[in-house]
This record gives C-alpha cells, sequence and structure tokens, in this order.
C-alpha cells in the first residue's frame, strides 16, 4: 500500500458513450425510448436553431411521444448570466432529461442547468477553488444527451463545464464525473454549414487538447492523493488518453486546412467531427494544461475584439485565445520531455525531427497551421499590449484545475514571458 509522500500509481480513464456517424442524429428519439424518457428540455443557441438541427431533434422527441421543448437562448461564449437565465427557464418544469444541441456553449450550458436543476445552490458553489468553492455534486443528475455542432470543444465526452464571470473578469471551470453526458451522438453532416473561422478556431482548440494532454505531466509523477476517492479527473498523461489524443494529431493534421478551406469537403468534416472526440476522450481525462489556463484571462477581460463569423461582441472564441499562447507554451515545456513534443511535430505535420531541432519544431509546426487557416496571430489582435500582461498571469494562476497538470513548475515569471512572446 502507498504511503502518504509517495508517487502516484493509479490512473483513471472513463468516457461517454458514443454513437458516431452520418445520420446519427436521427436516432435519438429510440435512444431517449429506450431510456424510459417521457420529457425532454432542448438547449441550443440562436444560430444552431437557425440552421433547423435543433428542430430536427425536437420533431423526433414528439413523433416517439416525449413531451420537449427548446430553449434557444445559449450565449457564445456562456456567462453565469447566461447559465442563470437557461437555469430558470429549466426549473419551469420537471424535465426527466435534457439533450443538448450545438458547440460547447450549448453543451456545457446543459451540464449546468443540469447540476443546478438537481442541486441546491449557486454556480460559484461547484467552480474550481480558489475562484470558487469547488463543491462536488452530491445528488444524482438526470440524464444529458450531447449533440456537436462543432469539431471543437469535445464537451461531449468531458466533465467539464466552463463559464465566463463577468463580475470577475475571469473564466472559471466545474469538474466532476457527474458532469459527463450520459450519451455523445456525434453526427459529422451537422458541423457542415459551419462558418471559415469558427471551423478554424474549433480545429485550434481540438489540437490543443490533444497537444496538451499529450505533454502533461505523467500520472505517476504526481504525489498519491491520501483519499483515493479524491483523485482528480484531470490525472496526467496515461497509456490510453495517449492513444486518442495521437489519433487526434493525425487526423487534425491532415484534415483541418481542408475543413476550413472548404466547408462542404464532406471527408474533411467526418475526420475533424472524429479528431474532436478523439481529443476530448483523451483530455478528458489526462487533462489540460497551459494553453487553456492561459485562454481563460485572455477570453474573460477581452474589451472591443470582434471575431469574424461569430455574434457582434466583444469576444475572443476559445480556439482563437487558447491558439494565442500555444507556440510559446509549448517552447517553455519543451524541457520537461523533447521526445514527446518532436513526436507531436511528428503526428501533426507528417514531418520527421531529431533532437536538433530543438524546442522550436512543435512551434513551427504550429505557425504553419495557424497561418493557413487564417488565425490571429498575437494577442496583440486581441487588444492587448505589455501593460496588461499583470492580469492576464493574475488570471492564469487561479486556473488550478489546469495548472495541476502542467509538466514545469509555473512561476509568475514564466508566465509573463510566455504571454510577451505571444503579444
Amino acid at each position: 500500500m502507498l504511503e502518504l509522500g509517495q508517487n502516484e500509481a493509479v490512473f483513471t480513464w472513463a468516457a461517454t458513450p458514443l454513437k458516431f456517424g452520418l445520420g446519427a442524429l436521427d436516432e435519438i428519439g429510440p435512444e431517449l425510448l429506450a431510456l424510459g424518457i417521457e420529457s425532454c428540455l432542448v438547449i441550443t443557441d440562436p444560430g444552431v436553431r437557425a440552421a433547423g438541427i435543433p428542430d430536427r431533434v425536437l420533431d423526433q422527441l414528439i413523433a416517439a411521444g416525449i413531451k420537449s421543448e427548446v430553449f434557444d437562448k445559449v450565449v457564445v461564449e456562456p456567462t453565469d448570466d447566461s447559465i442563470d437565465e437557461a437555469v430558470c427557464y429549466g426549473k419551469q418544469q420537471d424535465w426527466q432529461c435534457f439533450v443538448a444541441v450545438g458547440g460547447g456553449s450549448a453543451i456545457d450550458t446543459a451540464k449546468a442547468v443540469n447540476l443546478l436543476t438537481t442541486h441546491p445552490g449557486e454556480l460559484l458553489d461547484f467552480v474550481t477553488a480558489p475562484i470558487g468553492a469547488g463543491r462536488a455534486p452530491w445528488l444524482p443528475l438526470k440524464p444529458l444527451i450531447a449533440v456537436p455542432t462543432t469539431a471543437g470543444t469535445g464537451s461531449e465526452s468531458t466533465t467539464i463545464c466552463v463559464v465566463d464571470l463577468l463580475g470577475l473578469r475571469l473564466k472559471a471551470g466545474i469538474s466532476h464525473p457527474k458532469l459527463r453526458p450520459t450519451l455523445a451522438v456525434v453526427d459529422p453532416l451537422t458541423t457542415v454549414s459551419l462558418p471559415p473561422q469558427p471551423t478554424a478556431a474549433g480545429g485550434m482548440d481540438v489540437l490543443s487538447h490533444a497537444l496538451e494532454s499529450y505533454t502533461a505531466v505523467r500520472f505517476d509523477a504526481k504525489a498519491a492523493p491520501a483519499d483515493p476517492m479524491t483523485r482528480p479527473a484531470f490525472c496526467g498523461s496515461n497509456p490510453i488518453s495517449d492513444l486518442w489524443c495521437e489519433q487526434a494529431l493525425q487526423l487534425v493534421g491532415r484534415y483541418l486546412r481542408r475543413a476550413v478551406m472548404n466547408g462542404h469537403d464532406l471527408e474533411a468534416r467526418y475526420q475533424m467531427a472524429l479528431a474532436s472526440t478523439s481529443a476530448g476522450s483523451g483530455f478528458g481525462n489526462a487533462g489540460t494544461h497551459l494553453p487553456h489556463a492561459n485562454a481563460y484571462p485572455v477570453a474573460a477581460a477581452v474589451e472591443n475584439y470582434r471575431a469574424q463569423g461569430y455574434p457582434p461582441m466583444p469576444m475572443v472564441p476559445h480556439g482563437q485565445a487558447v491558439a494565442a499562447t500555444a507556440a510559446a507554451v509549448f517552447r517553455w515545456t519543451y524541457p520537461s520531455n523533447p521526445e514527446r513534443h518532436l513526436h507531436a511535430a511528428e503526428l501533426l505535420s507528417g514531418q520527421r525531427f531529431t533532437p536538433t531541432d530543438g524546442a522550436d519544431a512543435l512551434p513551427h509546426v504550429l505557425g504553419e497551421l495557424m497561418s493557413d487557416i487564417d488565425m490571429p496571430a498575437g494577442l496583440r489582435v486581441f487588444g492587448y499590449g505589455e501593460q496588461h500582461l499583470p492580469t492576464l498571469v493574475a488570471g492564469t494562476m487561479k486556473q488550478t484545475r489546469q495548472l495541476a497538470v502542467v509538466p514545469r513548475p509555473v512561476t509568475s515569471a514564466a508566465l509573463t514571458d510566455i504571454f510577451r512572446q505571444s503579444l
């Protein structure tokens, strides 16, 4: 038996049951009937509803005799205010099930609705400490079916709900195994109408999920928990997550450019949906680290930037925020495991790299890809300058869930240098 202070010897791995393929969207009704569901709330956003996808689901459910309604007021990059509105709507009836249709914003909102309609308390009670109280759910949650319409967040596979806390000007998350969806229904056909820039941002999120999980601290290089039942969902890189991350890296390298340049390239859409689900299966267990931790203050503190292909409001889309510091981060993490960083560059590019290519190999590959898909280059595009570095560093230092699996000790000085390189 391990003694306190020894290294971890156990990793955990879990995943959402998956229904994947062209036309999978049309099988939601039978799935809910098999669960004995009699009422269901479909949660989505106005843009996705305008594309007709949630109403196809609604028609199925009504035809199956399941009492159903659509809540379509999810906002892109959900806030505590938008989640409160969704929770209030969800509490108007005792729904037996929730179906989330959309990107990570819709799926994360549905996770929060599921949590806060089954538990007393407020959002901040469950947000990870030190930003929130970090309380764990203690009651059963209801079935949640996740239907992603982007190849991006992987939220259909994970235990995580991310929210923009407006009053604090911070993004933060809730993470617990009970938040993992009951079933993921992934139909690549739902992503065909996605514009180029959201496709690019989603693809960079997929890529960073895979890279961060693949380069995270090894599970057996962490201290063992005093109580094994409190082992975090983000356990560090491990042999099972590694396989999913490697597949995602290869698929993104081969197909992201094609999906951005021609949204009707069905093979590219199919493979990017598979990459997103693969990366979600990897990072949902190993964990994301510094690019995601950096992304939260980058997105939360923005004032004037407006992204092409998104609603006309000040916001940095999550994939753009993650990508903004990725090259600098992976240059900094390179000494923690040079072989793994070089192999990741090879999987993504199809090229061969040797130790003489060093810490610049992976950042170089990332830079080429971002240039090809017209991703914003540098934090200055979002309106940030040298004067904002203390705010960004302070926001990252509060992201304890991600910082726990960074493969090098994180200091304010290191973060300042990473953000400065990324301006």
